[in-house]
């Protein structure tokens, strides 16, 4: 898909627990001026309105009506029917909100409702990385699956698997949080892979109890601050074994390239070469025999030696057998990892414009075909 070459306006909103930001995309551009309106996570009417009105008025400002509106949400949730569950930063959402059949009834189009791990991934497989990877490696395979995380208040997720975003079947697909926390087994890995997970790192490696903020500590780690540098470098590095074997788990069972974003994949210097560290790593068997701990070779995208390494791998010319014919094999397994190359704000808001395209494309495709 090109979202590039697409004249259709969709109507976004990337929804928080503190306020709504509404934004509109034509051609994978934004046209209007982001709206901010507070959520009024509270008070379920006072929400609803605040999220009634932002959509009314990004559409005065647009030069022709939107075909959809297409945006990002807490989970949990059923996202294919559009309902709003449970949500710890939501409470006036208790009992399940109809959401999306509430927009469609009022506004007449179509209401797509996604988590934000999962849009910030098809984003980045749209328009991000994975057309990247996929340019400059051409030569290797092409790549049509990716995993996306997404580091901040919380260690989000989402899964592209052969150029579709992976919902599951119960709209969970993606909850990486609640993987096991490799560093402390009872935990979940939220718990060491977020910003209080790299202020309670840091906390302890220093032992300085001031609470600082995720920024502050990377300014220690780059020597841009005075403060504790080592502690700093030690906290992301633990952060990114935890991240690390969360990764080789999906890693596991997707086989695709990863994209990181999110606040902390600022400080992907000091994270993503431990991460690659550890998924090129061993795992071992009852008898102590060592095992890669992948099928497949990490490479760093941002790292110019590893990527030089990836662009130089060939495939070869191999003989079949009682043929006089050849074949071309990519004898190496490989898998790229980088940080994101959209801005993860900016690849959500692509990801939601990208997923109210296929589901138009679609719902047209069927009804031609039903005719």
């Amino acid at each position: 898909m090109n979202i590039y070459n697409d004249n259709r306006i969709v109507l976004t909103l990337d929804a928080g627990g503190t306020n709504f930001v509404f934004s509109a995309i034509q051609g994978g551009n934004e046209i209007v001026t982001p709206l901010i309106l507070p959520s009024n996570a509270s008070d379920l009417d006072l929400c609803l309105t605040s999220i009634i009105e932002g959509f009314k008025s990004l559409m005065e400002q647009l030069p022709k009506e939107p075909v959809a509106l297409s945006f990002a949400f807490p989970g949990p949730a059923d996202y294919e029917n559009g309902i709003i569950g449970d949500l710890p930063n939501f409470p006036s959402f208790r009992g399940g909100v109809a959401l999306g059949p509430m927009l469609e009834e009022l506004f007449q189009l179509p209401a797509i409702i996604n988590n934000d791990g999962d849009l910030f991934t098809y984003g980045e497989a749209v328009a991000g990385i994975l057309p990247e990877i996929n340019s400059s490696f051409s030569t290797v395979r092409p790549f049509k699956n990716l995993i996306g995380i997404t580091l901040g208040t919380g260690f989000g997720g989402g899964v592209v698997i052969n150029g579709s975003k992976c919902k599951g079947d119960n709209s969970a697909a993606g909850e990486m949080w609640l993987m096991r926390n490799f560093r402390e087994p009872r935990c979940i890995a939220e718990e060491g892979i977020s910003i209080r997970g790299i202020q309670r790192l840091f906390k302890e490696l220093s032992r300085d109890d001031t609470p600082y903020t995720p920024k502050e500590i990377f300014e220690f780690a780059s020597g841009d601050k005075k403060g504790d540098q080592a502690a700093a470098i030690a906290a992301f590095e633990a952060m990114a074994v935890n991240i690390a074997e969360a990764l080789a788990n999906a890693i596991t069972l997707v086989d695709g390239p990863v994209v990181i974003g999110g606040g902390i994949s600022g400080a992907g210097e000091f994270l993503v070469p431990k991460i690659v560290e550890h998924l090129n790593g061993n795992i071992e068997n009852y008898q102590g025999e060592l095992i890669p701990r992948l099928v497949s070779k990490v490479y760093n995208l941002d790292d110019p030696a590893s990527f030089e390494r990836l662009r130089s791998l060939k495939k070869t010319r191999i003989p079949v057998p009682f043929t006089n014919k050849y074949i071309d094999y990519s004898s190496e397994k490989i898998i790229p990892i980088g940080v994101s190359r959209l801005g993860t704000s900016k690849a959500v808001s692509l990801g939601a414009y990208a997923v109210a395209l296929d589901h138009l494309n679609q719902t047209e495709t069927s009804l031609r075909e039903n005719y």
